[in-house]
């Protein structure tokens, strides 16, 4: 199978691409993470493609790269990762006893030919009603701080989530389904561990 890249640093995303039981290679290039003026699914695909490209043009060897983008959308405001604690705290209180919109963009470049295609997930979550002293707590652990809309479905905030409508592993950062998928139009089948790419 051609070598696979992951162009992010992200151990949600390391562990789902490995659960698969896949060899690949984790390689992140700095690259602007800002949402383009678009709908939340075309905005993450967009900057899903930018990472894929980023780490695609360091690369000499034939590969293909996937790149991915998270962003959780409430009452049609993007909430990203929070800066701080207190960023953290007010995301909660917002999404708390609400539900909320979680966009996760794929994409797959190509090397050396370039192709490259993206795509992108939505999930509804329905959040429980919170307290200040539950968020507070969840907040002192420090695991909202590096997460799109200041929680991890894999984590403790599981325990805030009372159901889901779609792509459960879209939330945590990767749709293995999707990105499945997707690799069958380069040619490759993860399940049959095939690979027709040219």
């Amino acid at each position: 199978m051609r070598k696979l890249y992951l162009a992010s640093t992200s151990p949600r995303r390391r562990a789902l691409l490995a659960s698969l039981g896949l060899e690949f290679t984790v390689l992140a290039v700095p690259v602007d993470e800002t949402p383009p003026p678009l709908p939340p699914g075309k905005a993450v695909e967009e900057v899903a493609l930018r990472k894929a490209r980023a780490v695609a043009a360091e690369l000499a060897e034939a590969a293909l790269v996937i790149g991915a983008d998270t962003v959780v959308v409430h009452r049609g405001r993007v909430l990203g990762k929070p800066r701080d604690a207190a960023a953290a705290a007010k995301m909660l209180r917002e999404l708390q006893g609400e539900d909320h919109t979680v966009f996760t963009g794929v994409a797959v470049v190509a090397v050396p030919e370039g192709k490259a295609v993206a795509a992108h997930a939505a999930t509804r979550v329905c959040f429980a009603p919170l307290s200040d002293a539950e968020i507070a707590a969840y907040v002192a652990t420090g695991e909202p701080l590096d997460k799109a809309g200041g929680y991890a479905a894999q984590g403790l905030g599981a325990l805030f989530i009372r159901r889901l409508e779609g792509c459960y592993f879209s939330v945590v950062g990767l749709p293995l389904h999707l990105l499945g998928e997707m690799l069958k139009g380069f040619g490759v089948n993860l399940l049959l561990r095939e690979d027709r790419s040219p």
